[in-house]
């Protein structure tokens, strides 16, 4: 009879014991995926505002638990989230085209930002199918980073403090630009000094008199530029894009079926959004207009001669015949 019971309890704790080990493979199989979408730009940007439906697309399917951190809040620095996200931090970073390039020595990737060769959005839906980008993103790849998406983020052009309506204008300002081969190689032909300063320096750069002024999208309205720079030179020399990436190890930890949403929510959400800010660009000029920023028709044609040396002495390393690739590639 003992030995009975004794059987019957090694049997119950066996049981018990199963199941508490299911439980937990049950719990441990259910555990969201923790992601958070960090850039620098002013949360009223279409750039933070896709980020935000992005993770609330995520999350509504109860896999994910995405955050959303922007205005600089976790960095104001985007090379340095990207190099976070490269050492596995489970971050979605907004970058471009040319700091990949330069961040990642990836030369030909700057054709996408490069002054005046992209000049229409809507060529951007057909890029993730060229056999090019498939190409830049196993270089990346190969370096640790995932390229995610390339979305449409508006036209930069100039604001300053004095106004700019030639290439001879902007000779000996002191612009804020991007820090790498392609902002330097555009204010080499250009004549300003480009100041590679974050973002979330550039106001007060302004107001102390060490800026006259920057070079960026329209959706700069959001961070109140219009209030210290004055002038606005419609000068449209990048079609600016943002470049989604995150850790490939952080894809490679998710199952198969989870990889797949948050890729196809990150691309669908970057689509849509391009569009939205296409849209929004024309109100965004309206509303600087309305708080007294002048706003100039720059003759495009003088700033394109200006800048054809920059192809012409291949300051930015393309490999031969790249233009024509990518524009066979994209059916232009």
């Amino acid at each position: 009879m003992k030995t009975t019971k004794r059987l019957l309890l090694s049997l119950l704790v066996m049981v018990v014991a199963g199941g508490m080990v299911c439980a937990a493979g049950s719990r441990q199989a259910e555990a969201k995926i923790i992601v958070t979408f960090a850039g620098t730009e002013a949360v009223s940007t279409g750039q933070s505002r896709m980020m935000q439906e992005a993770a609330d697309k995520l999350n509504a399917t109860g896999r994910f638990d995405a955050l959303v951190q922007v205005n600089g809040a976790l960095a104001n620095n985007t090379d340095d989230l990207v190099t976070q996200a490269k050492t596995g931090v489970p971050l979605v970073v907004p970058s471009d085209p040319g700091r990949l390039a330069s961040q990642f020595n990836i030369p030909d990737l700057n054709i996408l930002l490069a002054p005046y060769v992209l000049t229409d959005p809507a060529v951007l839906d057909k890029l993730p199918d060229t056999a090019i980008f498939k190409e830049w993103q196993n270089q990346l790849e190969q370096q640790g980073i995932t390229f995610i998406a390339d979305m449409y983020n508006g036209f930069r052009s100039f604001y300053t403090t004095t106004p700019v309506s030639t290439v001879a204008d902007l000779r000996g300002l002191r612009i804020r630009g991007f820090a790498n081969n392609i902002g330097n190689a555009l204010a080499k032909y250009l004549g300003f000094a480009n100041i590679g300063i974050s973002w979330g320096e550039v106001s007060s750069a302004i107001q102390q008199n060490a800026l006259d002024g920057c070079e960026v999208q329209a959706a700069a309205v959001g961070s109140a530029i219009y209030e210290i720079a004055k002038y606005l030179a419609l000068t449209k020399h990048y079609m600016h894009q943002t470049s989604f990436v995150c850790s490939k190890a952080l894809l490679n930890k998710m199952p198969e079926a989870d990889r797949k949403v948050f890729l196809d929510t990150i691309r669908e959400t970057a689509r849509k959004y391009g569009q939205i800010i296409a849209n929004e660009e024309a109100g965004y000029y309206q509303q600087m207009k309305d708080q007294g920023v002048t706003i100039t028709e720059v003759n495009l044609a003088e700033f394109q001669a200006a800048i054809a040396p920059l192809y012409a002495n291949n300051d930015l390393n393309f490999s031969d015949g790249l233009q024509e690739r990518l524009f066979r590639e994209l059916g232009l």
